[in-house]
């Protein structure tokens, strides 16, 4: 007997690594037989943690959920610069690391907190004259980018084992992590990439009530549905 249930709702999800966002709506739009799903932000695919999924007509949503603020933790691997700024680029330059202290690591991060503007990496999603910027940096181009105005919150250290640091970070839409860690690794004077990211927070969303998404592909459709946030509870209702 086929299954006519209709759904609707905020459905968050623990994304794995090696996925993309869009890898995940393709498997979600699957498992549920219905094309209305999207998702409130991106996540690089080398990057895990809290995806929300938006599900029939809470995909009018996207916009509000997008301009949350959000949280992660992450690493970041001093001593070398990719083109990508992270982990899943080419490795362009090395450098010797400094034997530095924590107090010194978190006098560095206490520059980055606050109001400031941050220049978009290459490798983005960002379109310029309707191309997306990751397309010219695959075939080598580099091209200026519009800085955007963004806020940190937090960044603070959460474990020094060099050439590795650890640490949290909350910021506000418009942010990437990956470039912090570019411009992170620039300050310290040896360089540095993003290896490991997990997103733990957006908004009053968190990692902690999300689903795994190999757990959610063994789920029976009626506990799916149970797992739903009213889109609601989570929106102004003129949103919708």
């Amino acid at each position: 007997m086929a299954d006519d249930r209709v759904f609707e709702g905020l459905l968050l999800v623990d994304k794995p690594r090696g996925l993309t966002s869009h890898d995940v709506v393709s498997r979600l739009r699957r498992k549920l037989k219905m094309k209305r799903i999207g998702h409130a932000g991106t996540l690089d695919p080398m990057a895990t943690g809290l995806l929300i999924m938006l599900i029939g007509k809470a995909t009018k949503a996207s916009q509000f959920l997008i301009s949350l603020d959000k949280e992660y933790e992450g690493t970041i691997r001093l001593g070398q610069t990719t083109n990508s700024y992270d982990a899943d680029g080419e490795v362009m330059v090395e450098a010797p690391v400094p034997d530095l202290t924590g107090e010194e690591v978190r006098r560095v991060m206490e520059s980055f907190i606050g109001d400031q503007y941050q220049t978009p990496p290459m490798h983005s999603a960002i379109k310029v004259n309707g191309v997306p910027l990751y397309k010219l940096a695959r075939k080598g181009r580099e091209i200026e980018r519009e800085p955007r105005f963004i806020r940190v919150s937090v960044f603070e250290l959460l474990r020094l084992s060099l050439p590795e640091i650890d640490f949290r970070v909350a910021a506000s839409k418009g942010f990437y992590v990956r470039t912090l860690a570019h411009d992170f690794g620039a300050k310290i004077g040896c360089g540095g990439h993003l290896s490991r990211l997990r997103r733990t927070l957006v908004g009053g969303f968190s990692l902690s009530s999300a689903i795994s998404l190999e757990d959610l592909e063994e789920l029976p459709l009626s506990e799916i549905e149970k797992r739903l946030l009213p889109v609601g509870d989570a929106v102004p209702s003129h949103v919708l």
